[in-house]
Protein backbone atom coordinates (compact mmCIF):
# COMPACT_ATOMS: atom_id res chain seq x y z
CA UNK A 1 0.00 0.00 0.00
CA UNK A 2 1.32 3.47 -0.87
CA UNK A 3 2.45 5.55 2.09
CA UNK A 4 -0.45 8.00 1.77
CA UNK A 5 -3.23 5.42 1.46
CA UNK A 6 -3.34 4.12 5.05
CA UNK A 7 -3.35 7.56 6.70
CA UNK A 8 -6.05 8.73 4.26
CA UNK A 9 -8.39 5.88 5.24
CA UNK A 10 -7.55 6.39 8.92
CA UNK A 11 -8.57 10.04 8.66
CA UNK A 12 -11.89 8.99 7.13
CA UNK A 13 -12.51 6.33 9.78
CA UNK A 14 -11.95 8.67 12.72
CA UNK A 15 -14.41 11.29 11.43
CA UNK A 16 -17.81 10.59 13.11
CA UNK A 17 -19.81 12.44 10.45
CA UNK A 18 -18.86 14.53 7.44
CA UNK A 19 -20.82 17.59 6.40
CA UNK A 20 -20.62 16.50 2.76
CA UNK A 21 -19.81 13.23 1.04
CA UNK A 22 -19.24 13.29 -2.72
CA UNK A 23 -19.55 10.12 -4.78
CA UNK A 24 -17.61 10.44 -8.03
CA UNK A 25 -14.16 11.85 -8.72
CA UNK A 26 -14.62 13.38 -12.14
CA UNK A 27 -14.67 17.08 -12.96
CA UNK A 28 -18.00 17.74 -11.27
CA UNK A 29 -17.39 15.80 -8.06
CA UNK A 30 -13.91 17.21 -7.59
CA UNK A 31 -15.23 20.70 -8.21
CA UNK A 32 -17.91 20.21 -5.54
CA UNK A 33 -15.38 18.84 -3.04
CA UNK A 34 -13.00 21.77 -3.53
CA UNK A 35 -15.74 24.40 -3.35
CA UNK A 36 -17.24 22.89 -0.19
CA UNK A 37 -13.84 22.53 1.50
CA UNK A 38 -13.00 26.15 0.70
CA UNK A 39 -16.25 27.14 2.47
CA UNK A 40 -15.11 25.30 5.59
CA UNK A 41 -17.25 22.17 5.34
CA UNK A 42 -15.83 18.77 6.26
CA UNK A 43 -15.74 16.81 3.01
CA UNK A 44 -15.05 13.25 1.87
CA UNK A 45 -14.92 12.20 -1.77
CA UNK A 46 -14.83 8.62 -3.05
CA UNK A 47 -14.10 7.58 -6.61
CA UNK A 48 -14.69 3.93 -7.57
CA UNK A 49 -11.82 3.83 -10.06
CA UNK A 50 -9.30 6.61 -10.65
CA UNK A 51 -9.89 10.35 -10.55
CA UNK A 52 -11.15 11.36 -14.01
CA UNK A 53 -11.08 7.68 -14.97
CA UNK A 54 -14.33 7.95 -16.92
CA UNK A 55 -15.68 10.77 -19.07
CA UNK A 56 -13.54 13.46 -17.44
CA UNK A 57 -10.29 12.18 -19.01
CA UNK A 58 -11.82 11.61 -22.45
CA UNK A 59 -12.87 15.09 -23.49
CA UNK A 60 -11.87 16.59 -26.85
CA UNK A 61 -9.43 18.65 -24.72
CA UNK A 62 -11.28 21.87 -25.57
CA UNK A 63 -12.01 24.33 -22.80
CA UNK A 64 -14.62 26.02 -24.91
CA UNK A 65 -17.20 28.73 -24.52
CA UNK A 66 -19.75 26.70 -26.46
CA UNK A 67 -19.52 28.16 -29.94
CA UNK A 68 -21.69 25.28 -31.19
CA UNK A 69 -24.39 26.22 -28.67
CA UNK A 70 -24.47 29.72 -30.12
CA UNK A 71 -26.01 28.25 -33.28
CA UNK A 72 -28.74 26.76 -31.07
CA UNK A 73 -29.52 30.19 -29.64
CA UNK A 74 -28.43 29.19 -26.12
CA UNK A 75 -26.84 32.53 -25.29
CA UNK A 76 -27.02 32.06 -21.51
CA UNK A 77 -24.98 28.83 -21.68
CA UNK A 78 -22.42 30.49 -23.94
CA UNK A 79 -22.02 33.47 -21.62
CA UNK A 80 -21.56 31.24 -18.58
CA UNK A 81 -19.03 29.03 -20.36
CA UNK A 82 -17.01 32.01 -21.59
CA UNK A 83 -16.73 33.40 -18.07
CA UNK A 84 -15.81 30.00 -16.63
CA UNK A 85 -13.21 29.45 -19.35
CA UNK A 86 -11.41 32.57 -18.14
CA UNK A 87 -11.58 31.44 -14.52
CA UNK A 88 -10.05 28.01 -15.25
CA UNK A 89 -7.20 29.52 -17.25
CA UNK A 90 -6.44 31.87 -14.36
CA UNK A 91 -6.30 29.19 -11.65
CA UNK A 92 -4.29 26.64 -13.70
CA UNK A 93 -2.38 28.46 -16.48
CA UNK A 94 0.00 25.53 -17.05
CA UNK A 95 -2.92 23.18 -17.79
CA UNK A 96 -5.46 25.43 -19.55
CA UNK A 97 -4.57 27.94 -22.26
CA UNK A 98 -5.86 29.78 -25.35
CA UNK A 99 -5.77 28.01 -28.72
CA UNK A 100 -6.47 29.49 -32.17
CA UNK A 101 -8.93 27.65 -34.44
CA UNK A 102 -9.42 28.00 -38.17
CA UNK A 103 -12.57 27.11 -40.11
CA UNK A 104 -11.53 26.60 -43.75
CA UNK A 105 -13.98 27.84 -46.37
CA UNK A 106 -14.64 26.08 -49.68
CA UNK A 107 -17.78 27.99 -50.67
CA UNK A 108 -18.08 31.76 -51.13
CA UNK A 109 -20.67 32.14 -48.38
CA UNK A 110 -18.89 30.20 -45.62
CA UNK A 111 -16.41 32.87 -44.53
CA UNK A 112 -18.99 35.64 -44.01
CA UNK A 113 -21.61 33.24 -42.61
CA UNK A 114 -19.42 31.66 -39.95
CA UNK A 115 -17.40 34.82 -39.44
CA UNK A 116 -20.44 36.85 -38.43
CA UNK A 117 -21.43 34.19 -35.91
CA UNK A 118 -17.94 34.15 -34.46
CA UNK A 119 -17.87 37.94 -34.24
CA UNK A 120 -20.99 37.59 -32.09
CA UNK A 121 -19.05 35.04 -30.03
CA UNK A 122 -16.37 37.72 -29.49
CA UNK A 123 -19.04 40.22 -28.50
CA UNK A 124 -20.54 37.86 -25.93
CA UNK A 125 -17.08 37.15 -24.52
CA UNK A 126 -16.28 40.79 -23.92
CA UNK A 127 -13.31 41.01 -21.56
CA UNK A 128 -13.29 37.22 -21.37
CA UNK A 129 -12.29 37.06 -25.04
CA UNK A 130 -8.99 35.42 -25.96
CA UNK A 131 -8.45 37.11 -29.32
CA UNK A 132 -10.36 38.75 -32.14
CA UNK A 133 -11.99 36.73 -34.92
CA UNK A 134 -10.25 37.33 -38.27
CA UNK A 135 -11.18 36.66 -41.88
CA UNK A 136 -8.34 34.86 -43.65
CA UNK A 137 -7.59 34.71 -47.37
CA UNK A 138 -6.43 31.51 -49.00
CA UNK A 139 -2.71 32.13 -48.42
CA UNK A 140 -3.13 32.91 -44.71
CA UNK A 141 -5.38 29.88 -44.25
CA UNK A 142 -2.76 27.60 -45.80
CA UNK A 143 -0.08 29.16 -43.60
CA UNK A 144 -2.16 28.57 -40.45
CA UNK A 145 -3.11 25.00 -41.48
CA UNK A 146 -0.09 23.60 -43.36
CA UNK A 147 -1.66 20.16 -43.75
CA UNK A 148 -5.10 21.23 -44.96
CA UNK A 149 -6.32 20.04 -48.37
CA UNK A 150 -5.76 23.02 -50.71
CA UNK A 151 -8.24 21.83 -53.36
CA UNK A 152 -11.08 24.31 -53.63
CA UNK A 153 -9.91 26.29 -50.61
CA UNK A 154 -11.08 29.91 -50.69
CA UNK A 155 -10.04 31.16 -47.26
CA UNK A 156 -11.10 30.75 -43.67
CA UNK A 157 -12.03 32.26 -40.35
CA UNK A 158 -9.74 32.28 -37.32
CA UNK A 159 -11.19 32.47 -33.82
CA UNK A 160 -9.95 31.68 -30.31
CA UNK A 161 -11.01 29.17 -27.71
CA UNK A 162 -9.24 27.16 -25.02
CA UNK A 163 -7.64 23.76 -24.61
CA UNK A 164 -6.47 21.87 -21.56
CA UNK A 165 -5.14 18.62 -20.13
CA UNK A 166 -8.32 17.25 -18.59
CA UNK A 167 -6.91 14.44 -16.45
CA UNK A 168 -4.05 16.48 -15.02
CA UNK A 169 -6.49 19.29 -14.23
CA UNK A 170 -8.61 16.73 -12.35
CA UNK A 171 -5.58 15.62 -10.31
CA UNK A 172 -4.82 19.27 -9.52
CA UNK A 173 -8.41 19.68 -8.32
CA UNK A 174 -8.14 16.58 -6.12
CA UNK A 175 -4.89 17.74 -4.58
CA UNK A 176 -6.26 21.25 -4.08
CA UNK A 177 -9.37 19.87 -2.38
CA UNK A 178 -7.17 17.78 -0.08
CA UNK A 179 -5.00 20.81 0.71
CA UNK A 180 -8.19 22.66 1.65
CA UNK A 181 -9.09 19.91 4.13
CA UNK A 182 -11.12 17.41 2.08
CA UNK A 183 -10.49 13.65 2.25
CA UNK A 184 -10.24 12.30 -1.28
CA UNK A 185 -9.78 8.62 -2.15
CA UNK A 186 -9.69 6.91 -5.52
CA UNK A 187 -10.27 3.19 -6.10
CA UNK A 188 -12.87 3.47 -3.34
CA UNK A 189 -16.31 2.26 -4.38
CA UNK A 190 -19.57 3.18 -2.67
CA UNK A 191 -21.44 -0.11 -2.44
CA UNK A 192 -24.43 0.88 -0.28
CA UNK A 193 -26.20 4.04 0.79
CA UNK A 194 -29.06 4.40 3.27
CA UNK A 195 -30.77 7.22 5.21
CA UNK A 196 -29.35 7.62 8.71
CA UNK A 197 -30.92 10.18 11.01
CA UNK A 198 -30.45 13.57 9.39
CA UNK A 199 -28.15 12.28 6.66
CA UNK A 200 -26.90 9.08 5.06
CA UNK A 201 -24.78 6.10 6.02
CA UNK A 202 -22.54 4.96 3.18
CA UNK A 203 -20.51 1.76 2.79
CA UNK A 204 -17.26 2.20 0.89
CA UNK A 205 -15.04 -0.65 -0.30
CA UNK A 206 -11.35 -0.23 -1.01
CA UNK A 207 -11.24 -1.88 -4.45
CA UNK A 208 -7.52 -2.57 -4.24
CA UNK A 209 -7.42 -4.18 -0.79
CA UNK A 210 -11.01 -5.28 -0.13
CA UNK A 211 -11.56 -3.54 3.23
CA UNK A 212 -14.97 -1.97 3.85
CA UNK A 213 -15.54 1.31 5.65
CA UNK A 214 -18.72 2.87 7.04
CA UNK A 215 -18.96 6.62 6.52
CA UNK A 216 -21.71 8.99 7.67
CA UNK A 217 -22.53 12.36 6.17
CA UNK A 218 -25.18 15.03 6.58
CA UNK A 219 -25.37 15.48 2.81
CA UNK A 220 -24.45 13.13 -0.04
CA UNK A 221 -23.86 14.36 -3.59
CA UNK A 222 -24.14 11.88 -6.45
CA UNK A 223 -21.67 13.09 -9.08
CA UNK A 224 -21.06 9.80 -10.86
CA UNK A 225 -21.61 11.07 -14.40
CA UNK A 226 -23.26 8.55 -16.71
CA UNK A 227 -23.67 6.21 -13.71
CA UNK A 228 -25.89 8.54 -11.62
CA UNK A 229 -29.00 6.42 -12.20
CA UNK A 230 -27.35 3.36 -10.61
CA UNK A 231 -26.54 5.23 -7.39
CA UNK A 232 -30.01 6.76 -7.24
CA UNK A 233 -31.48 3.27 -7.57
CA UNK A 234 -29.20 1.96 -4.81
CA UNK A 235 -30.49 4.80 -2.62
CA UNK A 236 -34.11 3.86 -3.34
CA UNK A 237 -35.06 6.13 -6.25
CA UNK A 238 -35.16 4.09 -9.47
CA UNK A 239 -35.65 6.45 -12.40
CA UNK A 240 -34.04 7.24 -15.74
CA UNK A 241 -32.15 10.54 -15.70
CA UNK A 242 -29.34 10.14 -18.25
CA UNK A 243 -29.10 9.15 -21.91
CA UNK A 244 -25.42 8.49 -22.63
CA UNK A 245 -23.81 9.65 -25.84
CA UNK A 246 -20.54 8.22 -27.09
CA UNK A 247 -17.73 10.40 -28.39
CA UNK A 248 -14.79 8.78 -30.23
CA UNK A 249 -11.36 10.37 -30.62
CA UNK A 250 -8.55 9.23 -32.92
CA UNK A 251 -4.94 10.28 -32.32
CA UNK A 252 -2.39 10.52 -35.13
CA UNK A 253 0.99 12.17 -35.58
CA UNK A 254 1.14 15.95 -35.56
CA UNK A 255 2.58 15.95 -39.10
CA UNK A 256 -0.91 15.39 -40.55
CA UNK A 257 -1.78 19.02 -39.88
CA UNK A 258 1.29 20.89 -38.62
CA UNK A 259 1.27 24.43 -37.35
CA UNK A 260 -0.19 25.62 -34.06
CA UNK A 261 -3.84 26.03 -35.03
CA UNK A 262 -6.75 23.66 -34.54
CA UNK A 263 -9.03 22.95 -37.47
CA UNK A 264 -12.81 22.94 -37.23
CA UNK A 265 -15.21 21.73 -39.90
CA UNK A 266 -18.60 22.94 -38.64
CA UNK A 267 -20.56 20.81 -41.07
CA UNK A 268 -19.28 17.60 -42.60
CA UNK A 269 -21.02 15.83 -45.49
CA UNK A 270 -23.56 14.29 -43.12
CA UNK A 271 -23.98 17.44 -41.01
CA UNK A 272 -21.71 16.56 -38.11
CA UNK A 273 -18.76 18.52 -36.71
CA UNK A 274 -15.10 17.51 -37.14
CA UNK A 275 -12.16 18.74 -35.06
CA UNK A 276 -8.43 18.33 -35.69
CA UNK A 277 -6.76 19.57 -32.52
CA UNK A 278 -3.01 19.68 -31.77
CA UNK A 279 -2.48 18.36 -28.22
CA UNK A 280 0.61 17.24 -26.30
CA UNK A 281 2.64 16.74 -29.45
CA UNK A 282 0.00 14.74 -31.34
CA UNK A 283 -3.18 15.49 -33.31
CA UNK A 284 -6.65 14.57 -32.05
CA UNK A 285 -9.35 13.87 -34.66
CA UNK A 286 -12.99 13.69 -33.62
CA UNK A 287 -15.56 13.46 -32.46
CA UNK A 288 -18.81 11.50 -32.75
CA UNK A 289 -22.16 11.75 -30.99
CA UNK A 290 -23.74 8.31 -30.88
CA UNK A 291 -26.41 7.04 -28.45
CA UNK A 292 -25.22 4.16 -26.29
CA UNK A 293 -27.24 2.48 -23.56
CA UNK A 294 -24.64 0.15 -22.08
CA UNK A 295 -22.37 1.87 -19.58
CA UNK A 296 -19.06 0.15 -20.22
CA UNK A 297 -16.13 1.41 -18.18
CA UNK A 298 -14.02 1.17 -21.35
CA UNK A 299 -16.41 1.66 -24.27
CA UNK A 300 -15.09 0.82 -27.72
CA UNK A 301 -15.76 2.70 -30.95
CA UNK A 302 -18.31 1.45 -33.42
CA UNK A 303 -16.93 0.66 -36.89
CA UNK A 304 -18.97 3.42 -38.53
CA UNK A 305 -17.65 5.99 -36.04
CA UNK A 306 -14.04 5.19 -36.90
CA UNK A 307 -14.90 5.25 -40.59
CA UNK A 308 -16.56 8.67 -40.24
CA UNK A 309 -13.54 10.24 -38.54
CA UNK A 310 -10.98 8.72 -40.92
CA UNK A 311 -13.02 9.52 -44.05
CA UNK A 312 -13.81 13.12 -43.07
CA UNK A 313 -10.25 13.79 -41.89
CA UNK A 314 -8.92 12.41 -45.18
CA UNK A 315 -11.28 14.72 -47.04
CA UNK A 316 -10.17 17.89 -45.24
CA UNK A 317 -6.44 17.09 -44.90
CA UNK A 318 -4.00 16.89 -47.79
CA UNK A 319 -2.70 13.51 -46.57
CA UNK A 320 -5.23 10.67 -46.16
CA UNK A 321 -5.54 9.17 -42.68
CA UNK A 322 -5.57 5.38 -42.59
CA UNK A 323 -6.06 2.88 -39.79
CA UNK A 324 -2.36 2.12 -39.69
CA UNK A 325 -1.70 5.80 -38.90
CA UNK A 326 -3.67 5.60 -35.64
CA UNK A 327 -1.59 5.94 -32.47
CA UNK A 328 -4.50 5.66 -30.05
CA UNK A 329 -8.29 5.60 -29.99
CA UNK A 330 -10.30 6.49 -26.91
CA UNK A 331 -14.00 6.81 -26.22
CA UNK A 332 -15.91 8.89 -23.70
CA UNK A 333 -19.54 8.63 -22.59
CA UNK A 334 -21.29 11.97 -22.15
CA UNK A 335 -23.98 12.13 -19.45
CA UNK A 336 -26.69 13.92 -21.42
CA UNK A 337 -29.76 14.81 -19.42
CA UNK A 338 -32.71 12.82 -20.76
CA UNK A 339 -36.18 14.34 -21.19
CA UNK A 340 -38.92 12.70 -19.09
CA UNK A 341 -40.21 10.57 -21.97
CA UNK A 342 -36.89 9.89 -23.66
CA UNK A 343 -37.24 7.40 -26.46
CA UNK A 344 -33.58 6.61 -26.85
CA UNK A 345 -33.19 8.44 -30.15
CA UNK A 346 -30.54 10.90 -31.32
CA UNK A 347 -28.57 12.64 -28.60
CA UNK A 348 -27.61 15.83 -30.42
CA UNK A 349 -30.79 17.53 -29.19
CA UNK A 350 -30.45 16.55 -25.55
CA UNK A 351 -29.27 19.06 -22.99
CA UNK A 352 -25.56 19.68 -22.49
CA UNK A 353 -26.52 21.84 -19.52
CA UNK A 354 -26.29 20.36 -16.09
CA UNK A 355 -29.18 19.35 -13.86
CA UNK A 356 -29.21 19.23 -10.07
CA UNK A 357 -31.93 17.11 -8.47
CA UNK A 358 -32.76 16.48 -4.81
CA UNK A 359 -34.58 13.19 -4.27
CA UNK A 360 -37.17 12.74 -1.49
CA UNK A 361 -34.58 10.72 0.47
CA UNK A 362 -32.23 13.71 0.44
CA UNK A 363 -29.69 12.42 -2.09
CA UNK A 364 -28.45 15.30 -4.26
CA UNK A 365 -27.66 14.29 -7.85
CA UNK A 366 -25.84 16.40 -10.44
CA UNK A 367 -25.25 15.39 -14.04
CA UNK A 368 -24.84 16.85 -17.50
CA UNK A 369 -22.75 19.91 -18.20
CA UNK A 370 -19.18 19.99 -19.46
CA UNK A 371 -15.64 20.47 -18.19
CA UNK A 372 -15.58 24.20 -18.90
CA UNK A 373 -18.37 24.88 -16.41
CA UNK A 374 -17.36 22.44 -13.66
CA UNK A 375 -16.83 25.27 -11.15
CA UNK A 376 -20.21 26.91 -11.81
CA UNK A 377 -21.83 23.48 -11.56
CA UNK A 378 -20.25 23.00 -8.13
CA UNK A 379 -21.68 26.31 -6.94
CA UNK A 380 -25.13 25.29 -8.18
CA UNK A 381 -24.87 21.97 -6.35
CA UNK A 382 -24.04 23.64 -3.06
CA UNK A 383 -26.85 26.16 -3.54
CA UNK A 384 -29.28 23.25 -3.91
CA UNK A 385 -27.85 21.60 -0.79
CA UNK A 386 -28.54 24.84 1.09
CA UNK A 387 -32.06 25.25 -0.35
CA UNK A 388 -32.94 21.66 0.58
CA UNK A 389 -31.72 22.16 4.14
CA UNK A 390 -29.00 19.53 3.79
CA UNK A 391 -26.26 22.01 4.71
CA UNK A 392 -26.20 25.46 6.37
CA UNK A 393 -25.68 28.20 3.79
CA UNK A 394 -22.20 29.68 3.58
CA UNK A 395 -20.92 32.28 1.08
CA UNK A 396 -18.98 31.01 -1.92
CA UNK A 397 -16.98 32.43 -4.79
CA UNK A 398 -13.58 31.41 -3.44
CA UNK A 399 -13.08 28.71 -6.09
CA UNK A 400 -13.06 31.32 -8.88
CA UNK A 401 -9.87 32.83 -7.45
CA UNK A 402 -8.27 29.86 -5.69
CA UNK A 403 -5.20 28.87 -7.71
CA UNK A 404 -4.81 25.11 -7.98
CA UNK A 405 -1.86 23.16 -6.62
CA UNK A 406 1.12 23.63 -8.94
CA UNK A 407 -0.24 26.73 -10.69
CA UNK A 408 2.63 29.00 -11.79
CA UNK A 409 2.22 32.78 -12.22
CA UNK A 410 2.09 32.19 -15.98
CA UNK A 411 2.93 29.51 -18.53
CA UNK A 412 5.41 29.76 -21.39
CA UNK A 413 4.96 26.32 -22.97
CA UNK A 414 1.69 25.63 -24.83
CA UNK A 415 -0.50 22.63 -24.08
CA UNK A 416 -0.12 21.47 -27.68
CA UNK A 417 3.65 21.02 -27.18
CA UNK A 418 5.03 17.57 -26.42
CA UNK A 419 4.63 16.58 -22.76
CA UNK A 420 7.42 17.65 -20.44
CA UNK A 421 8.38 19.28 -17.15
CA UNK A 422 6.18 22.31 -17.86
CA UNK A 423 3.06 20.25 -17.06
CA UNK A 424 4.06 20.35 -13.37
CA UNK A 425 3.98 24.14 -13.30
CA UNK A 426 5.45 25.50 -10.06
CA UNK A 427 6.17 21.97 -8.81
CA UNK A 428 8.63 21.05 -11.57
CA UNK A 429 11.71 21.50 -9.37
CA UNK A 430 10.11 19.47 -6.60
CA UNK A 431 9.68 16.58 -9.03
CA UNK A 432 13.22 16.96 -10.39
CA UNK A 433 14.56 16.55 -6.86
CA UNK A 434 13.30 12.96 -6.65
CA UNK A 435 15.54 10.02 -7.63
CA UNK A 436 15.46 9.17 -11.33
CA UNK A 437 15.00 12.61 -12.89
CA UNK A 438 17.67 11.72 -15.45
CA UNK A 439 16.32 8.24 -16.20
CA UNK A 440 13.94 8.63 -19.11
CA UNK A 441 11.25 6.06 -19.88
CA UNK A 442 9.81 7.62 -23.06
CA UNK A 443 7.38 10.32 -24.21
CA UNK A 444 8.90 12.84 -21.80
CA UNK A 445 8.31 10.63 -18.76
CA UNK A 446 11.13 9.92 -16.32
CA UNK A 447 11.41 7.76 -13.20
CA UNK A 448 11.16 10.78 -10.88
CA UNK A 449 7.76 11.62 -12.39
CA UNK A 450 6.51 8.10 -11.69
CA UNK A 451 7.69 8.41 -8.09
CA UNK A 452 5.90 11.75 -7.77
CA UNK A 453 2.72 10.22 -9.17
CA UNK A 454 2.84 7.41 -6.61
CA UNK A 455 3.76 9.64 -3.65
CA UNK A 456 1.75 12.80 -4.28
CA UNK A 457 -0.76 12.25 -7.13
CA UNK A 458 -2.69 9.21 -5.84
CA UNK A 459 -1.42 6.83 -8.56
CA UNK A 460 -1.95 3.19 -7.54
CA UNK A 461 -1.77 1.33 -10.85
CA UNK A 462 0.22 1.50 -14.07
CA UNK A 463 -2.92 2.75 -15.78
CA UNK A 464 -3.21 5.62 -13.30
CA UNK A 465 0.28 6.73 -14.28
CA UNK A 466 0.30 6.14 -18.04
CA UNK A 467 -3.30 7.11 -18.77
CA UNK A 468 -3.88 10.11 -16.51
CA UNK A 469 -0.80 11.36 -14.60
CA UNK A 470 1.08 11.12 -17.90
CA UNK A 471 -1.07 10.88 -21.02
CA UNK A 472 0.97 8.21 -22.83
CA UNK A 473 -1.95 5.81 -23.36
CA UNK A 474 -4.00 8.57 -24.98
CA UNK A 475 -1.14 9.69 -27.23
CA UNK A 476 0.54 6.47 -28.37
CA UNK A 477 -0.84 3.24 -26.93
CA UNK A 478 1.92 1.01 -28.31
CA UNK A 479 4.63 3.21 -26.83
CA UNK A 480 2.75 3.30 -23.52
CA UNK A 481 2.75 -0.51 -23.49
CA UNK A 482 6.50 -0.52 -24.08
CA UNK A 483 7.03 1.82 -21.13
CA UNK A 484 4.66 -0.03 -18.79
CA UNK A 485 6.99 -2.71 -17.29
CA UNK A 486 9.49 -0.09 -16.11
CA UNK A 487 6.68 2.03 -14.68
CA UNK A 488 5.38 -1.01 -12.80
CA UNK A 489 8.81 -1.68 -11.33
CA UNK A 490 9.17 1.90 -10.07
CA UNK A 491 5.71 1.71 -8.52
CA UNK A 492 6.69 -1.45 -6.66
CA UNK A 493 9.72 0.41 -5.34
CA UNK A 494 7.27 3.05 -4.11
CA UNK A 495 5.28 0.54 -2.10
CA UNK A 496 2.58 -0.43 -4.60
CA UNK A 497 2.47 -4.21 -4.22
CA UNK A 498 0.34 -4.91 -7.31
CA UNK A 499 0.41 -2.17 -9.98
CA UNK A 500 -1.71 -4.30 -12.36
CA UNK A 501 0.68 -4.37 -15.27
CA UNK A 502 -1.14 -7.11 -17.18
CA UNK A 503 -4.43 -5.22 -17.00
CA UNK A 504 -2.77 -2.16 -18.49
CA UNK A 505 -1.11 -4.09 -21.31
CA UNK A 506 -4.50 -5.53 -22.31
CA UNK A 507 -6.04 -2.05 -22.21
CA UNK A 508 -3.24 -0.56 -24.30
CA UNK A 509 -3.82 -3.21 -26.95
CA UNK A 510 -7.46 -2.11 -27.21
CA UNK A 511 -6.47 1.56 -27.56
CA UNK A 512 -3.85 0.74 -30.19
CA UNK A 513 -6.04 -1.59 -32.27
CA UNK A 514 -9.72 -0.94 -31.52
CA UNK A 515 -12.14 -3.57 -32.71
CA UNK A 516 -9.38 -6.06 -33.57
Amino acid sequence: MSAWRGPAWAAVDRTPVFDLLVVGGGATGLGVALDAALRGFSVALFESHDFAGGTSSRATKLLHGGVRYLAQGNVALVREALAERTAVMAIAPHLAQPLPFVMPSRHWWETPFYGIGLKLYDLLAGRAGLGATEFLDRARTLAALPGVNPDGLRGGVRYWDGQFDDARLAIALARSAEAAGARVLNHAQVTAIAPDGEGHCVTVRDRLHGAEHTVRARCVVNATGVWVDALREAAGTPSHMVSPSQGVHVVVDRAFLGGEHALLVPKTQDGRVLFAVPWLGKLILGTTDTPRQDLAREPEPFADELAFILDEASRVLSRPVRREDIRSVWVGLRPLVAPPSDGGGATKGLSREHTVLVDPNGLVTVTGGKWTTYRAMAEDVLDRCFEAGRLPARPGGQSARHRLVGAPPSASVPIHAAPGWHLYGAEAERVRALPGADRHLGMGLCVAMVRFAARHEYALTVEDVLARRWRALFLDAAEAARMAPEVAQVMREEGVAEPRLDDFLALAQRYAAPGV
